[in-house]
């Protein structure tokens, strides 16, 4: 089948009752692996990738990988434009084919990112494409650094960004935190009043490090797409330093790459079944 855009895959993880994982790739053998992993549990999934990683392969090849592979498998799946910062990000990733995007205006006003964000909408919903966007944290204004995890979507501007700005989905920031250097504070209840007002679903970022229970516990607040990367990453590298380490004349790279590519599949599949409550 091919690639699904995401209010589609929205609606048939509703209709399964299931939480999206967003797995972020940055090769074509993490690509497969995470495809493989949906594949293998037999659940709707998201690839996805962010200007960051793209510059290792380009837009256009990711996409191309995926809209190849996909007729390979039977599950419905979603290519998804992680944490595009400029609206040129956005027009490469729709150019390319992907099927999904976020605008990431987080760190602007909020009058600034709704422009910013509807200027993404307008774009891509033309091209029949849906967008995230995310809504700025609550930040504090006496101290020179304030963990991430300390900061929270406010709730009272939830309804008007997402409808001032049409997007499909919302990032929300609920005490998570980007990457593993920072130690995450969930706060359900905080997520209880954005879900209580928001007209869209809602995505969070920085799933690596939060308890799957904790991640599953948000389902009944309207959260629908949980973004996972570091897990992957480190999946990824410790099986190619397996490799070396266990032979370090090595030279095998397929060999290696297959180890790599599964290591990440056994990840993903766990991380799939974890959030939704199903891991044994």
């Amino acid at each position: 089948m091919p690639l699904v855009d995401m209010n589609k895959l929205v609606a048939i993880a509703k209709k399964n009752d299931v939480m999206l994982p967003a797995f972020n790739t940055t090769n074509m053998e993490m690509t497969l692996a995470i495809m493989d992993a949906f594949e293998a549990n037999g659940m709707p999934g998201i690839i996805q990738i962010a200007p960051t990683n793209v510059r290792l392969t380009g837009y256009d090849f990711i996409s191309e990988v995926a809209h190849r592979a996909i007729h390979e498998y039977t599950v419905p799946m979603a290519l998804h434009l992680d944490h595009g910062k400029t609206l040129d990000d956005v027009r490469q990733a729709v150019n390319a084919g992907f099927t999904s995007v976020m605008i990431d205006g987080a760190a602007l006003p909020f009058e600034e990112n709704i422009r910013f964000s509807r200027q993404a909408v307008d774009f891509c919903h033309a091209c029949g494409v849906p967008v995230e966007a995310e809504l700025g944290a609550i930040r504090g204004k006496e101290d020179d650094h304030v963990s991430e995890a300390d900061c929270k979507t406010d709730p009272s501007q939830v309804e008007e960004f997402v409808e001032r700005t049409g997007c499909d989905m919302l990032a929300v920031s609920i005490g998570n935190v980007h990457g593993l250097e920072d130690t995450p504070k969930i706060d359900l209840e905080h997520l209880a009043k954005i879900a209580a007002v928001s007209p869209c679903p809602l995505v969070l970022h920085g799933g690596s490090g939060i308890p799957y229970e904790t991640i599953y516990a948000m389902k009944q607040y309207n959260m629908m797409k949980i973004n996972i990367a570091s897990d992957l990453r480190r999946a990824f590298i410790a099986a190619v330093a397996d490799a070396r380490d266990a032979n370090p004349a090595e030279t095998n790279l397929v060999k290696v790459l297959i180890a790599a590519r599964e290591a990440v599949t056994e990840v993903a599949k766990h991380t799939q079944l974890a959030i939704n409550g199903m891991a044994k």
